[in-house]
């Protein structure tokens, strides 16, 4: 069998999820409010909203380009869109940026998308496909409790309560309105969103 032949067919045993990123809902559907002035501020920004989550994703994309691939393989092996952990990276870490020895958040968070040692073991080097799976796992993981939590909620819906989730816990998640109460800052999935639609539009 020609070798290009062998490749095309290996492929059609893997599926069609294969390059798929949209099994859990996309980013462009949720409306979000963006970052509030407690997350802006500190950035030195003097307006909050969507324009400053987009501009804390933009002061932080030369940094994540570095990984652009990492993440897009992760999205594409796990079906979820490489925006969204590019937006999570952003708010977590700046990519890396706050990190000191792959660590923050007092020594409790691990790697890019910090991930806490007290409630799972951190998995690979802090900047690794493997830490990347693991963090986007655990979001995975976040969604569906949601989507039992809220069925009938919109697939979008519930992206955004796991992404809520994922830095405050599903218990939190009570109403889709004030999902962000509790999180930090009161704002982590309305600002992840708004930063991983801003990575959208750059080829994540």
């Amino acid at each position: 069998m020609h070798p290009m032949l062998m490749l095309l067919s290996l492929a059609a045993l893997l599926g069609a999820s294969q390059g798929r990123t949209n099994c859990y809902g996309s980013v462009n559907g949720i409306r979000t409010s963006g970052a509030s002035c407690k997350t802006a501020k500190p950035e030195g920004l003097s307006y909050c909203g969507v324009r400053a989550s987009q501009t804390i994703a933009e002061r932080d994309l030369r940094a994540m380009d570095q990984y652009k691939t990492l993440i897009r393989r992760v999205g594409e092996k796990l079906c979820v869109e490489p925006a969204l952990i590019a937006g999570i990276i952003s708010r977590e870490s700046h990519a890396g940026k706050v990190l000191k020895n792959g660590w923050g958040d007092n020594g409790n968070g691990f790697g890019l998308m910090q991930v806490d040692k007290n409630s799972h073991k951190p998995v690979g080097a802090w900047n690794s496909e493997a830490h990347l799976t693991q963090g986007t796992n655990i979001l995975i993981s976040m969604i569906k409790t949601i989507q039992k939590k809220f069925p009938r909620w919109t697939r979008d819906q519930q992206l955004k309560g796991g992404v809520s989730a994922y830095n405050a816990g599903t218990r939190n998640v009570q109403s889709y309105d004030r999902m962000d109460i509790g999180t930090t800052h009161d704002d982590y999935s309305n600002d992840v969103v708004a930063r991983a639609q801003y990575y959208k539009r750059h080829g994540y």
